[in-house]
């Protein structure tokens, strides 16, 4: 059945463009009704997988046979929250983008070609159809931001699209070696994770590999597109490129590159301006996002380059807890992909619907003039639950998944977990600021007299409660995910990272 959530995303665009002209409600329907569909055989799945941590396959077929390229679906505990997190956030960002009147047919339609290829990344077992969808996902986000996004969209769009290929072209050249070296035969993740490639292959496909998907995980300093993206993206591609996009480059570096090519993490037996591993170069990159990426949101002007320089933060966290190589440290980031996608998803969807579609302002020194706390009171409860859950606050997934990753760092590189700390705490100075600033500040009746506001929808006050429920219900209860994660990563395809580097 999983399969069906990338054939009925895309069969849903097919259905949204046929739907009449004069009747866009019917085509936000079928856009709905799509997303909803796929969210179900979502959590069917989750209700039904195997603890044991084996894949299952879903789809095995030869595809081109004289490569030995299949087309090969499947799935293990890590891929099936990811195709969770990707229904969530499919149906949220229908919900919030039921405003949009310009273009309605498209915007759906390209939406849920977006969807069916993520669907597509997170269920590939075949390194060649992973690679085809991660580059179909390029196409319609490129359209949905210069089509539909607010000031620079064109600029935003083409910068993303640039980061990308570059980082795709990375990806491709270890996809080719990996292949050539393997002997040609196969490139199916379960052949990969099993071959014995060369020590000293490995120390240069993995890096390689590795940078190529950062990139689109936000690693500083190829993070500069990810804030521009975010700010001028319509709020529905906002929630996907935070929720969902990011984390597929996170989720290339540890299913392509640290499963296929572990020994690329082993000490070189030497050192280079005190570094002596990649797993050093990588985990220092990692914590200078989460620092820099902090600071840069605590001096902002523009709250949406707040939540978005917050989302190169958070994304830190997920690549440094890769790089401690323990079992906490790694289930830790695998939560925080999730827990990241629902929470920032939930802040893009209050500063660009709730909040910018009704000031039409995104300045901060211009909504602590606006009463909002008293006009939209919704939405200011919804942005402080929100706030709660980004600063990592008990009850919240974000606690979960930060604890496990300063835990895993401190075993691996305890200084590292002292200054990513520090990260956290000036995550809640600039939580604190943009919140205050935008639904505390006193009205301002001389330069800014009241007037009502457009109530919060029902279809904001629904995608609301669906994130907000996620965060909450995954922050009390973390096993409902961990009896997923922990079994995957003591599966045999990660036998060799295990062997070579885990501690």
């Amino acid at each position: 059945m999983l399969a069906w959530t990338i054939y009925l995303s895309f069969l849903g665009a097919v259905a949204v463009t046929l739907t009449p002209a004069k009747s866009p409600a019917v085509a936000r329907v079928t856009a709905l009704l799509t997303a909803l569909a796929g969210l179900g055989i979502a959590i069917v799945a989750i209700m039904h997988a195997d603890q044991s941590g084996q894949v299952i396959t879903i789809v095995r077929t030869p595809w081109i046979s004289h490569l030995g390229i299949e087309y090969h679906l499947a799935a293990d505990g890590i891929s099936l929250i990811l195709v969770l997190l990707t229904g969530i956030a499919a149906v949220a960002g229908i919900l919030f983008s039921w405003n949009v009147e310009r273009r309605v047919k498209d915007f759906f339609a390209l939406y849920l070609v977006l969807i069916g290829a993520v669907y597509g990344v997170f269920l590939s077992f075949d390194l060649f159809l992973l690679f085809v969808f991660y580059e179909i996902v390029m196409i319609p986000k490129y359209f949905l931001i210069a089509i539909w996004g607010s000031t620079g969209r064109e600029y935003a769009a083409m910068k993303l699209v640039l980061y990308s290929f570059a980082g795709s072209a990375l990806v491709l050249a270890g996809i080719i070696a990996a292949y050539c070296v393997a002997g040609q035969r196969s490139v199916s993740f379960e052949v990969l994770a099993r071959f014995p490639f060369p020590v000293h292959f490995q120390m240069w496909a993995f890096p390689m590999v590795f940078v190529g998907f950062a990139v689109l995980a936000g690693m500083w300093p190829f993070h500069t597109w990810a804030p521009t993206g975010h700010a001028a993206a319509p709020t529905a591609a906002s929630m996907l490129l935070a929720g969902v996009v990011m984390k597929l480059g996170a989720y290339g570096c540890l299913r392509v590159a640290m499963m296929l090519f572990p020994r690329g993490l082993d000490p070189w037996g030497f050192r280079v301006l005190g570094f002596g591993s990649w797993q050093q170069v990588f985990a220092v990159l990692a914590l200078i996002g989460i620092i820099y990426g902090a600071t840069i949101a605590l001096v902002q002007k523009d709250l949406k380059f707040v939540v978005g320089y917050s989302s190169v933060s958070h994304m830190g966290f997920v690549l440094l807890g890769l790089m401690t190589l323990n079992q906490i440290g790694l289930s830790g980031a695998v939560y925080q992909m999730f827990s990241h996608g629902i929470i920032a998803g939930l802040l893009f969807a209050v500063v660009g619907r709730m909040v910018y579609d009704r000031t039409h302002t995104r300045d901060l020194h211009e909504l602590s003039r606006i009463p909002l706390g008293r006009l939209i009171p919704f939405a200011a409860v919804t942005f402080v639950l929100a706030s709660m859950a980004s600063i990592g606050l008990p009850g919240f997934s974000g606690f979960v998944a930060e604890l496990q990753v300063l835990i895993g760092s401190w075993r691996s590189f305890p200084w590292m977990a002292c200054i990513a700390g520090v990260g956290i705490l000036i995550g809640i100075a600039f939580t604190w600021r943009a919140l205050q600033a935008t639904f505390l500040g006193e009205a301002d009746t001389a330069a800014s007299p009241q007037q009502a506001m457009p109530p919060i929808t029902l279809p904001e006050r629904l995608g609301a409660c669906l994130l907000l429920a996620s965060t909450i219900v995954l922050g009390l209860y973390p096993r409902f995910l961990m009896d997923l994660i922990l079994p995957s990563l003591n599966s045999p395809l990660f036998e060799q990272l295990r062997r070579g580097a885990w501690r």
